[in-house]
């Protein structure tokens, strides 16, 4: 055999790179044919347009789901659209205020955000960095919402301490809250409700004047702020602290003074130790202006004194022999 007819032998054998890949479609739908074997299915469902279309090409033509190129910028079988729609448009959301429908259209809001949609600010924990910064945050979005109607403050605070006196912030953090409320334009009704201290007790005289409110069982208390914990500080940066205590213990007796219309000796008097009070007693010092008893104050102040009630019973006092 000559070297020349081995060359023409084995180049007229050995297919070329460009015919494989047709060689290899044209066996394998032949042997589809052949054995009438129908290519995997997806489970159809009739009212999906995809899957539908899917179906039809492969019962029609499955050569075009088989052939698939191997390397392709469209995802897989999107080409057979000549223009793609998987999905219909998003679902439209059905936008309401109510949420006390038995299927609500969309997920209600978080607890704090409701109470906000009704103008409603609830400070229900110690004055640290995190919740001074929400409270000032909803005061300024209430502000911008709708300058003109009130902003109701709850307050359940025990301020810059914890309920066992030890510090949890800065008294700068009273400050922030106090100085934001005194910027907005809006009026602000303020709420005792469980506990007001230090400078939650603060908050609760700087409400809009006859609009500060109490319920019958909360309780109020005004303190000294308190240096906070000098374990590793020199004796020079105490008394640096220190003195900074001294200027923010002058700062709430005169603000205290200013809003409970009490003179400033007296406000420095009872803050030398914890001065609590209940409603009755808050309502006296000028912290609140009401107790919010649901109308009881009304019956009470239109019921009548003992002796009327023994004078319209037929009653008469006999004087002590």
């Amino acid at each position: 055999m000559s070297p020349t007819f081995g060359l023409s032998m084995a180049s007229s054998t050995i297919p070329s790179p460009a015919s494989s890949s047709s060689f290899r479609r044209t066996t394998r739908c032949s042997l589809l044919a052949r054995n009438s074997i129908k290519p995997p299915f997806l489970p159809l469902n009739p009212k999906d347009p995809f899957l539908s279309k899917l179906a039809s090409v492969a019962a029609t033509s499955p050569e075009k789901l088989l052939n698939r190129p191997v390397n392709s910028d469209t995802p897989p079988y999107l080409d057979l659209f000549e223009s793609p729609t998987l999905m219909a448009t998003p679902a439209t959301v059905e936008r309401s205020v109510s949420y006390n429908e038995h299927r609500p259209r969309r997920p209600p809001p978080d607890l704090p955000s409701l109470l906000l949609h009704g103008r409603i600010v609830y400070l229900g924990m110690p004055l640290v960095p995190a919740v001074t910064e929400l409270i000032i945050a909803e005061l300024m979005y209430l502000q911008w919402m709708d300058p003109k109607e009130p902003i109701y403050l709850y307050i359940n605070s025990t301020g810059t301490t914890r309920d066992d006196g030890e510090s949890v912030g800065m008294e700068t953090e009273g400050f922030a809250i106090y100085d934001a409320m005194m910027q907005l334009k809006n009026e602000i009704h303020t709420v005792g409700v469980g506990a007001a201290i230090g400078h939650a007790c603060l908050l609760l005289a700087a409400g809009a004047k006859g609009k500060r409110f109490m319920m019958p069982h909360a309780k109020a208390m005004i303190q000294q702020p308190r240096v906070p914990s000098s374990g590793l500080m020199t004796g020079s940066d105490v008394l640096i602290r220190a003195k900074e205590v001294i200027v923010n213990k002058d700062t709430l007796v005169s603000l205290f003074a200013k809003h409970t219309e009490n003179p400033v000796e007296a406000v420095a008097q009872v803050m030398r130790r914890p001065f609590y009070m209940d409603s009755t007693k808050a309502k006296e010092f000028g912290v609140i202006d009401k107790i919010l008893w649901r109308g009881q104050e009304k019956i009470m102040a239109d019921a009548a004194p003992p002796e009327a009630w023994d004078k319209n019973a037929g009653i008469k006092a006999i004087d002590a022999i």
